[in-house]
């Protein structure tokens, strides 16, 4: 997670660093149905590759937006599901929904 400092100074870039990503904006919307284990989700990214859905997801869990869970399981069950953070962001995602459909009427 990045601190602070680290952060820029205004929040709509700060937000568009943590989610401003095409990838991390449909995965976000897949997690707000539901947790997800991996090979499910890459199945409903159509076009995203294997390393840029790990390094999303990596990216979104080390700045707290979603959790992993393993489960010990042979083979090895894991869960991608959105951290109390992450669901926070239902409003944003909630809105950008709804712009792109009044958008898309006004074409």
């Amino acid at each position: 997670m990045l601190t602070k400092e680290e952060l820029p100074a205004c929040p709509v870039a700060t937000t568009v660093q943590l989610i401003g990503s095409k990838w991390k904006l449909l995965i976000l919307r897949n997690l707000l149905q539901r947790p997800w284990r991996f090979n499910e989700m890459k199945k409903t990214l159509e076009g995203i590759s294997q390393k840029v859905l790990t390094d999303s997801l990596r990216s979104m869990e080390a700045d707290g937006l979603i959790t992993r869970t393993v489960y010990p399981e042979v083979p090895p069950h894991v869960e991608y599901a959105l951290s109390d953070l992450g669901r926070s962001l239902r409003p944003v995602i909630k809105a950008m929904e709804e712009w792109g459909l009044d958008y898309k009427q006004q074409l």
